[in-house]
């Protein structure tokens, strides 16, 4: 289980301003594919299969490369 800093709430791991107030860590699926379109949860819409949920404060729970 990996614990990454700086959700948003949204829920995703890519900043749209490279000027945010608080410590984020990359998506890892992102970092792998060098890409920015993978996202922890779409309001409304999905969740990564590897989202685990929220631990305080603002802190996403990933299982990621596990299902």
């Amino acid at each position: 289980m990996k614990k990454l800093k700086g959700a948003n709430m949204d829920i995703d791991l890519v900043s749209k301003t490279k000027n945010i107030h608080w410590d984020q860590d990359k998506c890892p699926w992102n970092s792998k594919d060098k890409t920015t379109k993978h996202k922890c949860a779409m309001k409304n819409i999905s969740l990564c299969k590897y989202f685990k949920g929220i631990e305080y404060p603002d802190v996403v729970l990933c299982n990621y490369e596990k299902k």
